[in-house]
């Protein structure tokens, strides 16, 4: 098993991915036969879509699900090395690294389980003007990239701090 700062890694994704996929199969048991329910209004809907494109419904053409699937099983393998080659303390980077990792092995569990896409559900908007329907396992993307992107902002700025620092 992996050490303990690649734990936070591995917890990260794993809960990710059940969290998304819990929340994707109520969506679907729920929501499947209502326009959407309102949740704070006009503002925030639990409303039903699938996905067969990417982010923004990003779509390029009929083999898009495999496509993406392919692009998502590299991110996750990826992910997974930078975790192994990541510094052991960086515990802030481990949990983004799994974020976007357990995000991205969420909407590859969607593009095997059904030709229709990924389930989204989350709509949040002020009438026509709507953000694109999104899930947990978008949220956790969102936020990991985030986050890596800070923890390797902080890494950078540490290795100049250190190298202007003159020796002796």
């Amino acid at each position: 098993m992996a050490g303990a700062p690649r734990r936070l890694f591995v917890l990260a994704a794993l809960v990710t991915v059940v969290l998304d996929l819990i929340t994707k199969l109520i969506a679907e048991a729920t929501l499947l036969r209502t326009p959407g329910v309102a949740v704070i209004g006009d503002w925030f809907q639990l409303r039903l879509v699938y996905n067969p494109g990417a982010a923004f419904g990003l779509h390029v053409g009929p083999y898009s699900r495999w496509i993406f699937f392919v692009v998502a099983l590299v991110a996750v393998f990826v992910l997974a090395r930078m975790s192994g080659s990541s510094p052991a303390a960086d515990r802030f980077r481990q949990l983004a690294l799994g974020l976007v990792a357990g995000g991205a092995a969420g909407n590859l569990i969607d593009r095997v389980r059904s030709a229709r896409g990924v389930v989204d559900f989350l709509d949040v908007g002020i009438g026509a003007l709507r953000w694109p329907t999104f899930n947990v396992a978008d949220i956790a993307v969102s936020c990991g990239a985030i986050a890596l992107a800070i923890s390797l902002w902080r890494e950078d700025a540490r290795r100049a701090e250190a190298e202007s620092v003159p020796a002796g």
